[in-house]
């Protein structure tokens, strides 16, 4: 009973969520709320939720400071010459811009934390799919991918968890599984390639002269639309996106406000670039350190920027507040998902869902178990969190594959194969980061990115099979 209740509260969740017939918020809510009654233990909600809201309270907090931090470092200026060069290299080319993306949310996956990938990355792309009209869909889905294939880095979690939970070496794990990573994310750059094109034959080829001028720039700070040029047509008006994420939680208005490229902004500290770029590195090098608990980092490193670039109390408010309605989506968001994560935990859903689905495989898929935990990685890591997948199903995966003779090395290597479509699960905080930023309904972004994410997570285990790897 539990295990359908459990497959029914996620279905029902993602249907509403997708056909925007509630917030994502409300539906994190409200759902896991009502199955919680459903299920006959509606007194323990109240046990379950602050259960889940105690262990997600650290990710919270990392992600309200790193909001404030990231905001006041694109205040100040600090990615102004980032997005510039980007745009100059792009050459207002939707095929260029798209393929940056995935280069650029690469790169800086490297730090292995989700949420300052996404800061960076939607920082500097932002306006450069505004200007030139482009999906932005496409941006997240590409940016949550490309981040999903790195974060499988021995320092991102997924390895280092499966490597605790089967007590092997996360080297172990990862070293051979390099081949089959670097395929997918050769998929991804494909990817974003043909998206790309997808975009160019849309809005057409713009020329960095058109991208750059003034009146293009000023429409973009003033108001939610944009001014867009075809190369084969007239001017025509949008609002920067078509499609799947055309319209942001703000509707029209939502990018009012937004400055990322404008020279003339008053909250630009040109004379402390530096060191807001060695503050920043210094952040992202103790964060890899692991010198002090991430959230603790964000928080010492907001506070310190705040003071140093707007000494003036007034100042300060002003940019807090500017930033406000990011940290509040965000932080709700988190909150709202420890009601769906407690209630599943708790109630003894996800055991039996994990439970039901290793009893279901057949007798003579054995020998094959290292392929079965690749598939079941991505619905498993997709619909509950890696610490649950990790710690409470692959450990009994590894059991059945080692009564057919099947490495625990090898289980170990096909489950990070679905982590570029773990990272767009509701229950990823740092997917709210991505979509809050780039303005994109978190629906809308569902939608467009599960069959890619997912098709790119099979490459990457169709390749570990190929190279002999799982």
């Amino acid at each position: 009973m539990l295990t359908v209740l459990g497959f029914a509260m996620i279905a029902t969740f993602l249907v509403l969520i997708m056909m925007k017939k509630m917030s994502p918020i409300a539906a994190l809510v409200l759902i896991p709320a009502l199955f919680c009654v459903a299920v006959g233990q509606g007194a323990q909600l109240g046990d379950y939720v602050i259960e889940g809201v105690e262990k997600l309270a650290p990710t919270a907090a990392m992600l309200m400071f790193a909001i404030v931090y990231f905001g006041v470092m694109i205040d100040v200026g600090l990615f102004d010459p980032i997005v510039r060069g980007i745009l100059r290299f792009c050459k207002a080319d939707p095929v260029r811009v798209v393929v940056g993306t995935a280069v650029l949310a690469a790169i800086v996956s490297l730090d292995g934390d989700g949420s300052t990938t996404f800061m960076i990355t939607v920082s500097a792309m932002y306006p450069l799919y505004k200007r030139l009209g482009m999906s932005l869909v496409v941006m997240t889905g590409v940016a949550a991918t490309a981040n999903g294939v790195m974060n499988t880095l021995p320092w991102g979690g997924p390895t280092a968890r499966a490597a605790t939970a089967l007590k092997v070496d996360a080297a172990d794990i990862f070293v051979p599984m390099i081949p089959a990573l670097a395929m997918g994310l050769l998929f991804v750059f494909a990817l974003a390639y043909v998206l790309g094109r997808r975009e160019r034959r849309r809005i057409g080829y713009l020329t960095l002269d058109e991208v750059l001028e003034p009146q293009s720039e000023t429409v973009l700070v003033a108001a939610g639309g944009g001014t867009k040029r075809s190369a084969d047509g007239p001017d025509s008006t949008g609002t920067g996106a078509t499609g799947p994420g055309a319209t942001g939680p703000g509707g029209a208005g939502a990018d009012e406000g937004f400055q990322g490229l404008d020279p003339n902004r008053p909250t630009l500290r040109p004379r402390l670039y530096w060191f807001n770029a060695g503050l920043t590195v210094a952040l992202l090098t103790a964060m890899i350190l692991e010198l002090l608990p991430i959230p603790v980092l964000f928080l010492l490193g907001a506070a310190l920027a705040l003071t140093v670039n707007f000494p003036d109390m007034a100042d300060q408010k002003a940019r807090l507040a500017a930033h406000a309605d990011n940290v509040l989506n965000v932080a709700g968001m988190v909150f709202a998902a420890a009601v769906f994560t407690g209630v599943l935990t708790g109630t003894g859903m996800v055991k039996h869902m994990a439970d039901w689905l290793v009893g279901a495989i057949p007798e003579g898929m054995g020998p094959h178990m290292a392929l079965v935990t690749g598939l079941l990685s991505l619905p498993l890591t997709y619909f509950m969190s890696n610490d649950g997948f990790y710690f409470g199903v692959l450990p009994v995966l590894a059991e059945a594959g080692a009564a057919h003779g099947v490495s625990p090395l090898e289980i170990a290597r096909a489950s990070i194969a679905g982590q570029a479509l773990h990272m767009s699960s509701p229950l990823v905080p740092a997917v709210y980061v991505l979509v809050g930023m780039a303005k994109v309904e978190f629906g809308d972004h569902t939608r467009f990115t599960v069959k890619w994410a997912a098709l790119t997570s099979l490459v990457v285990l169709a390749a570990g099979i190929l190279f002999g790897i799982v």
